[in-house]
């Protein structure tokens, strides 16, 4: 029997209700009830479309990650320098998730890896072979390091921005996360650049970002 979809506002409450206690409770005492109630929406109807807490949590975030991969697509187009496409996807993270920063607590800070990394929402495939192209046509050129999987260059990189989002949170949220995007990233760029390769050498940054990078 083919399910009924969710009314537009209907879904659209239970989006916010999902950001919101999800973003803001610890994953395993959060439960459907608590977005039932947060959304106006009946138990047994979340139930009947998600079946289960994790799956309700899963579903949104591929949606919101599939948002993120849409809007990096979209601004890629007509950048053909390999370090300005990698440069503006840095950029175009920390910018989503300062912009979105609910969905960042919950995949950074409250989601449980082990559970959602056996979940197929996981692999986000559309974006991850995306980066994986990019990096792979680095290293191809010999402009990024060839000694070690593109998959490896890719943790390096994602793993900053992680890092980087959960630090400006416990930081208050000071300042823009974005504005930090071209100086960390000159950092990542060095660490993946062949070293054997004339393009790894460090470019030196505008006046303007040194000073707005501090002591």
């Amino acid at each position: 029997m083919k399910r009924i979809p969710l009314r537009p506002d209907v879904y659209r409450r239970l989006e916010m209700a999902v950001m919101d206690t999800f973003s803001n409770s610890d994953f395993h005492r959060a439960n459907i009830r608590d977005v039932a109630r947060r959304a106006g929406v009946s138990f047994s109807t979340i139930y009947k479309h998600y079946g289960s807490k994790e799956r309700l949590v899963f579903a949104f975030v591929d949606i919101w990650l599939g948002k993120l991969t849409e809007r990096i697509i979209d601004h890629l187009q007509g950048i053909e320098d390999l370090k300005e496409t990698l440069r503006k996807v840095m950029w175009l993270q920390l910018d989503y998730y300062e912009r979105n920063p609910g969905l960042g607590r919950i995949l950074f800070m409250t989601l449980p890896m082990k559970t959602w990394m056996a979940d197929e929402t996981f692999q986000q495939k559309k974006m991850i072979n995306k980066y994986l192209a990019v990096l792979r046509r680095g290293q191809k050129e010999g402009i990024l390091n060839p000694q070690v999987r593109a998959g490896v260059l890719l943790d390096f990189m994602m793993g900053l921005v992680q890092r980087s989002f959960c630090m400006w949170i416990m930081r208050g949220q000071k300042g823009s996360l974005a504005a930090q995007a071209n100086l960390l990233f000159e950092m990542v760029w060095r660490g993946m650049s062949n070293p054997d390769s004339d393009a790894a050498t460090w470019r030196e940054q505008p006046a303007s970002a040194e000073a707005s990078a501090g002591p």
